[in-house]
């Protein structure tokens, strides 16, 4: 397994949990992920919201992907950082119309979040590996 084996998982399995930390307490969320490449993992978000904050003051979050039937998952821990690039938010707003009914329009709204897991450590995990996560090798990933 490499990382385009992760790339392609959650790019089948967009729905994902994700979890960041508020202090010392986690906190996790469903979130439809954008897009997954040789780069990362892409989500869009609202700046307001805590999951943009949470994230702010600590960057390092974890996503749980799986199939609809849980019989295999995927675990990516890694650290985030905020996309500025104005021709990715741009992206973002053509390719994930409902963003505009948060009233965002333009690449330069300072509602849009879009954010990349850009850097970490990813596993596959299944039923079958149920008592040796500790031995599924790890598939490094960004920096």
């Amino acid at each position: 397994m490499d990382f385009n084996d992760c790339v392609n998982f959650a790019n089948e399995n967009k729905t994902c949990y994700l979890a960041t930390v508020e202090g010392d307490q986690p906190r996790v969320r469903i979130l439809g992920m954008w897009y997954a490449d040789e780069t990362g993992f892409y989500f869009q978000a609202q700046t307001v919201k805590a999951l943009c904050k949470q994230m702010e003051k600590n960057p390092k979050v974890e996503a749980y992907y799986c199939t609809e039937d849980f019989n295999k998952a995927m675990r990516v821990s890694g650290k985030v950082k905020f996309i500025t690039d104005p021709e990715i938010r741009a992206k973002c707003i053509e390719e994930r119309p409902f963003v505009k009914d948060f009233g965002i329009t333009e690449p330069d709204n300072p509602l849009l979040a879009v954010f990349q897991i850009y850097t970490g450590e990813a596993y596959f995990w299944s039923f079958a590996d149920s008592m040796k996560e500790a031995d599924i090798p790890r598939i490094k990933f960004g920096e």
